[in-house]
């Protein structure tokens, strides 16, 4: 009996280091995934283009899925049930459109103020916005009151985006914002990933109580035919108004954003059994903030890196350790 009892300890022991190996490895995901949108974006000269692309590869994937598996299938007809008989509103089915613009805000801005900036503005927006979230009760784990410690998070998260968006001064030319938006201080543009970030939360807690009822890839799917749908509208306009990319890059690497957010969508809903929701939200955003770092060294943007955009940085992930201190 002793000799299985440590057994299962070991067992557990070694499942928690690999799920805080795999916490780390869906952060540094988000950001390659913002990079490589990034990138995507500025060689069309149309971010929302960029974020069809992404999105279309990722629903691809799943479409495929579904069809092999009947598992999936049956968890997309539980869905359909919870939807027809109440349990699940219609609304809750939206999470994709915040996931849409955070997509979108990839293509649109990265090349303008690197990954680093976007990850700060993103990951503080989600922290500010995920206390409201929280407080309403809108995930599937009900209500959660708002500390003092968290929202003392929450404030240096905001501090966080205003260093990292002083870091250059006007968005250049040749880049993947509209015409409208070039010459804008990048202190302004910045608010576009906060904003994305602010959606995020509330994308986690109605695609989490899809989740609970069809299964993660159910909500994914149900995620990224919302997303993909919205884009799609929002292009066709872009398209009508000024016309669609002249022509489309080669390099195959910048068509991978969307099986990137598939593989680290389907590796969370692995990993938080083994570590919970609270370690895999600190090392994913240590994955995400560190990795946007090397990045932006090692394959820089136009923005280039900014000594406020790594003390940026810096504060977000003090801030996520201090608001999320009164949960552990």
């Amino acid at each position: 009996m002793r000799h299985s009892r440590l057994g299962s300890v070991r067992k557990v022991s070694a499942e928690a280091r690999v799920g805080l190996v795999f916490g780390f490895a869906i952060g540094a995901g988000v950001a390659v995934q913002a990079r490589i949108n990034g990138a995507l974006g500025a060689r069309l000269e149309d971010g929302v283009a960029a974020a069809v692309i992404s999105f279309g590869a990722g629903f691809v994937v799943l479409a495929v899925a579904f069809a092999v598996s009947g598992r999936l299938r049956e968890g997309g007809r539980r869905v359909r049930r919870a939807l027809s008989e109440g349990v699940l509103r219609p609304w809750q089915l939206l999470g994709g459109l915040c996931g849409a613009f955070f997509v979108a805000c990839q293509g649109l801005t990265v090349a303008a103020i690197g990954v680093t900036a976007f990850t700060v503005a993103a990951v503080a927006g989600q922290l500010l916005s995920s206390l409201v979230v929280d407080r309403l009760g809108l995930g599937p784990s009900g209500r959660t009151p708002v500390t003092t410690v968290r929202l003392v998070g929450a404030a240096l998260g905001v501090v966080a985006v205003l260093v990292a968006g002083f870091g250059h001064t006007r968005v250049s030319g040749g880049l993947s914002v509209p015409d409208a938006l070039r010459g804008t201080p990048t202190a302004l543009l910045i608010v576009l990933p906060a904003l994305a970030g602010i959606g995020l939360a509330w994308q986690q807690a109605v695609n989490g109580k899809v989740g609970v009822v069809g299964g993660s890839l159910s909500a994914a799917m149900v995620n990224f035919c919302a997303g993909l749908a919205a884009l799609l509208v929002i292009e066709a306009v872009v398209v009508a108004s000024s016309g669609g990319p002249a022509e489309f890059p080669t390099e195959p690497w910048l068509y991978l954003g969307g099986f990137i957010g598939v593989a680290f969508i389907a590796l969370a809903a692995l990993t938080v059994r083994w570590i919970g929701v609270l370690l895999l939200g600190l090392t994913s955003v240590a994955g995400q903030l560190l990795v946007s770092v090397i990045l932006d060294v090692l394959t820089p943007t136009s923005a280039g890196l900014s000594a406020t955009a790594i003390v940026g940085c810096a504060l977000t992930l003090v801030a996520v350790a201090i608001a999320t201190r009164s949960q552990s």
